[in-house]
């Protein structure tokens, strides 16, 4: 995969806006943010223009309107946040997250029930993967 660019967390809010709905030109993108962050029109511009900067999202300028849009998926950006999460705190140790995550959460019966099904779907590829090693 390759290397996303890092992102603040003001930035994601814009960045959730697009990954909802775009493209977006910079005024909605302002009329959604502003009253629920307090945040300045001229704030919100700089938060795009960051985003554009660091090629996380493009525009199609169209007359004198410019209309933002993601060049990667939110869930492109959230592998890479995990990924990156795992390695800062767990140092990569999946298992130890799991473990810490799971014994410090109350859990629904259905939740366990869709685990139990990722983790026997984990089993079975990896049984079929390590038979097609043979």
């Amino acid at each position: 995969m390759e290397e996303i660019p890092k992102i603040s967390e003001a930035e994601w809010q814009v960045m959730k806006l697009l990954w909802n709905s775009s493209p977006l030109t910079s005024e909605k993108i302002i009329q959604s943010l502003s009253p629920k962050h307090r945040w300045s029109e001229q704030t919100i511009k700089t938060f795009i223009t960051r985003l554009a900067n660091k090629e996380v999202i493009s525009y199609e300028k169209k007359g004198r309107t410019y209309y933002y849009y993601p060049l990667y998926s939110k869930d492109d950006y959230i592998k890479s946040e995990n990924k990156d999460f795992l390695k800062r705190v767990y140092d990569g140790a999946l298992g130890l997250l799991l473990t810490k995550f799971l014994e410090d959460k109350d859990l629904s019966m259905d939740q366990i029930e869709q685990l139990e099904r990722v983790l026997k779907e984990k089993r079975e590829s990896k049984s079929s993967d390590e038979s097609e090693d043979l």
